[in-house]
C-alpha cells in the first residue's frame, strides 16, 4: 500500500512508533503490565488515540472542512472554482491514517493486526483477559472502516496488514463494499452478543478501564455502541437492502433489552456527558480548531442550514452554534451584525470574500474558544432519528415521539458542548424547544419546518433534515453519507465558474494516489474509479 521502500526497516518503524508514542500515551494511561513490552490494553489506546478517531486540527483542515463538509453544505461553501475538487495529498493522508500513517504502525487498522497477531500467540488464560479488549478494539475497526467504504467504496481490508500478520510484503485487494458492510454487520453483532454475556476478571477490568480512553471500560457502553453502529449501518444500507435492513432493525428495535442503544433511555432532556460515545483528546489543542475553522473562512454559517431551516423555525441552537458576527469592512470600525444570517452560496467569490465578515460565523464559545470539545463518535439524537426513520417506514414504534425527542436531544447536546467553552453562554428554556418542535405557522420544503406532521415523504423529509442539522460540520463525513443516501435537504450547488469536470460535488472519493501508484490491484477497480460513481447503498 505504499512505496516499497517504506516496507524497509518495518520492524523497526513498528517499534520506535510505538514506543514514541508511549511517552505521550503513558503520561494520562498507565501500562497495566508495567514493562516494556508492548500490550494489547496500550495498542487499543493507540487506536482509539488515532487522529481520525478523535477531534484534531489535521482531520478538519484537510478533510472535513474542505471536502465531506462542503459536499453536504454543513459548513460554509465558498464558491471558488476548485471547491468540488479534493486535494489528492489530503486525501491520501485520510487514507494513511487508516492503513499506517507516514509509514508508521499506529493505523486503526496496523494496530488491530499486531493486537490479533499477538492474542492468536497468547495462552487461553491470557486470552480470556484480553477478549474485552479485543471485541471493543472490532468495534473501534468496523466502525472506522465502514467510513471508509462510505467515502470510497471497495477498500483494501482482507488482505491488509500483511506484514503486521505474516511479516510479508503483500499488495492487498480491494474487498467488494456489499460485503464488508456485511461482514461489519456481523460482526458488531457478535461484539454486542459478548458483552452482554462477559465477566471480567480483576486483571481483564484494570486493564480494560485503564486503557479505554473512550468509554472508561463500561462493557454496558461498548455493547450500547456496537449495536448503535449496527443500526447506523442497517439503516444505510436500507434503501439498497429494504427486507434484510427492515428484518434485522426490526428484530432490534423491538427488544431493547437484548438490543441497548445509545439513545438517552428516550430521554428529550438527556446529559451528553454520560450518554454519548465522546472522545476527548488526550492531549490539548488549545486553538487548533479555530485554526482549522479561519483559515480560508470555514467559519462562516452555512447558507441553506441558517437561512432556510433554522431561522424561519426560530431554532433554539441558533445562539450556541453560530455568532452574529462583527463587520470588519472597515478594521477601524467594526461593527457587531444586527442579525443572523449566512452568505448565501450562489454569492460570487469575489463578493463573497469582500462581504465575509457582514455574515454569522460558527459560535467561538461552542467550538473556537473550546479546548474541552469532543471527538463526536455516535450520539443519543442521530441514534433516535434513525428509530424515527425506521418506525415511519415500517411501523413497529411511534415515528413522532423518537423524532421529537432526537429534535430535544440535539439542542441540548449543543447547548452542552457550548457549556465546556469559555464565553457567552445562553441559557435554554425548555418552553423554547416546545415552541420550536410546535410551529407549524414556518415552512421549508413543502412543509411546517418542525411539527411532525404531513405526508409520509414530508415526515421523512424532516427526520433526515434535522439529522442532517444535528450532524453539522463536526459530523461533516455522516453529514454527507446521509445526504447522498436520502437526498435531502434539497441543495443547491453553485456550478457556473467551476473546473470542467468538477463542476458538481462528487458521489465518492476517487483514491488517493499514494494507493493508486503502488498497488497492483488498482486496476481490478480502476475502471469505477470515478468520481460519479457511487456508494452501493446510494441508490435513491
Amino acid at each position: 500500500m505504499k512505496k516499497n521502500f517504506k516496507y524497509i526497516g518495518y520492524a523497526f518503524l513498528l517499534a520506535l512508533s510505538l514506543g514514541s508514542c508511549k511517552k505521550s500515551i503513558d503520561e494520562k494511561f498507565n501500562n497495566p503490565d508495567k514493562t516494556a513490552t508492548v500490550t494489547i490494553p496500550y495498542m487499543f489506546t493507540g487506536m482509539l488515540n488515532n487522529t481520525r478517531v478523535r477531534a484534531e486540527y489535521w482531520q478538519y483542515r484537510t478533510f472535513v472542512l474542505t471536502a465531506t463538509s462542503y459536499f453536504s453544505q454543513t459548513s460554509y461553501l465558498p464558491n471558488t472554482n476548485t471547491v468540488y475538487q479534493p486535494n489528492d495529498g489530503y486525501m491520501g493522508n485520510r487514507w494513511e491514517d487508516f492503513y499506517h500513517p507516514n509509514g508508521s504502525a499506529n493505523g486503526v487498522l496496523a494496530l488491530y493486526k499486531t493486537m490479533e497477531v499477538t492474542y492468536n500467540q497468547m495462552s487461553a488464560a491470557d486470552k480470556a483477559n484480553n477478549d474485552v479488549i479485543m471485541n471493543a478494539a472490532r468495534v473501534t475497526l468496523y466502525d472506522q472502516a465502514s467510513q471508509m467504504v462510505d467515502c470510497w467504496g471497495d477498500i483494501p481490508f482482507s488482505e491488509a496488514g500483511s506484514l503486521e500478520t505474516s511479516a510479508t510484503v503483500k499488495n492487498p485487494k480491494f474487498d467488494d463494499q456489499i460485503a464488508l458492510y456485511k461482514s461489519f454487520i456481523a460482526g458488531l453483532d457478535a461484539a454486542s452478543t459478548y458483552f452482554k454475556t462477559a465477566t471480567l476478571s480483576d486483571q481483564a477490568t484494570k486493564a480494560f478501564t485503564n486503557q479505554d480512553i473512550l468509554l472508561g471500560g463500561s462493557v454496558n457502553k461498548w455493547r450500547r455502541y456496537a449495536n448503535s453502529i449496527r443500526l447506523r449501518l442497517l439503516m444505510r444500507m436500507s434503501f439498497y437492502d429494504e427486507a434484510g435492513s427492515k428484518a434485522e432493525v426490526a428484530k432490534m428495535l423491538a427488544d431493547p433489552t437484548s438490543y441497548p442503544l445509545i439513545d438517552g433511555d428516550n430521554s428529550p432532556s438527556y446529559n451528553p456527558a454520560v450518554t454519548d460515545v465522546l472522545l476527548t483528546p488526550l492531549t490539548t489543542y488549545t486553538g487548533s480548531l479555530q485554526s482549522a475553522l479561519t483559515e480560508g473562512n470555514s467559519n462562516g454559517a452555512p447558507d441553506y442550514m441558517l437561512n432556510t431551516v433554522m431561522l424561519p423555525a426560530n431554532d433554539p441552537r441558533i445562539p450556541v452554534i453560530f455568532d452574529k458576527g462583527v463587520d470588519m469592512t472597515d478594521p477601524n470600525n467594526p461593527k457587531p451584525n444586527k442579525d443572523y444570517r449566512a452568505q448565501v452560496v450562489t454569492m460570487p467569490s469575489e463578493e463573497g470574500s469582500r462581504t465575509f465578515t457582514q455574515y454569522s460565523v460558527v459560535n467561538p464559545t461552542t467550538f473556537l474558544n473550546n479546548n474541552k470539545l469532543p471527538g463526536i463518535v455516535i450520539t443519543a439524537p442521530e441514534v433516535n432519528f434513525l428509530k424515527a426513520e425506521a418506525f415511519e417506514r415500517w411501523g413497529g414504534g411511534d415515528p413522532k415521539a423518537a423524532y421529537e425527542t432526537a429534535v430535544s436531544q440535539s439542542v441540548y447536546f449543543y447547548f452542552y458542548l457550548n457549556s465546556l467553552g469559555t464565553g457567552v453562554k445562553p441559557v435554554l428554556s425548555t418552553a423554547d424547544i416546545q415552541a420550536f418542535l410546535f410551529n407549524s405557522t414556518t415552512t421549508v420544503q413543502g412543509g411546517p419546518t418542525v411539527l411532525y406532521a404531513g405526508s409520509q415523504t414530508e415526515k421523512l423529509a424532516k427526520i433526515w433534515i434535522q439529522k442532517w442539522v444535528h450532524f453539522g460540520f463536526m459530523q461533516g463525513t455522516q453529514a454527507w453519507s446521509e445526504y447522498r443516501r436520502t437526498k435531502y435537504p434539497k441543495l443547491t450547488f453553485p456550478s457556473t465558474g467551476k473546473l470542467t469536470n468538477y463542476t458538481t460535488p462528487p458521489t465518492r472519493l476517487v483514491y488517493p494516489s499514494i494507493e493508486t501508484g503502488f498497488n497492483s490491484h488498482y486496476n481490478d477497480v480502476k475502471a469505477k474509479d470515478t468520481r460519479t460513481t457511487k456508494i452501493f447503498w446510494d441508490v435513491k
